[in-house]
């Protein structure tokens, strides 16, 4: 059974930083690629960002381009988010997510597997 579990969350000021990271477990990580995505109260889950199944490859959506970056080590089986110059509306339920195969992707639709998801808390 395939497991993600998010970590790093937590709440911090405006112009700070936060690094969230994703254990996989249950199924061979170094294959598929991953994402983040994002649900504020009230909203619909987003793209964050994505990254192909070997690291090489990756995208991100307009809103956090130049602050966010994607990671991933096949080694550890972890997927990491590193968020910096964080805003208020950047202020989400953040998910890891697995992707049925192994290219970068932005559709919600393409990721078969889910984790429980961790807050980030952005003050002004």
């Amino acid at each position: 059974q395939v497991q993600l579990v998010e970590s790093g969350g937590g709440l911090v000021q405006a112009g700070g930083s936060l690094r969230l990271s994703c254990a996989a477990s249950g199924r061979t990580f170094s294959i598929y690629a991953m994402g983040w995505f994002r649900q504020a109260p009230g909203k619909e889950r987003e793209f964050v960002a994505t990254i192909n199944y070997s690291g090489t490859t990756t995208y991100y959506a307009d809103f956090v381009k130049g602050r966010f970056t994607i990671s991933k080590d096949n080694a550890k089986n972890t997927v990491d988010l590193q968020m910096n110059i964080l805003k208020p509306e950047d202020t989400a339920v953040y998910y890891c997510a697995m992707k049925r195969g192994p290219s970068a992707g932005t559709l919600r639709s393409d990721y078969a597997y889910w984790g429980q998801g961790t807050q980030v808390t952005v003050s002004s």
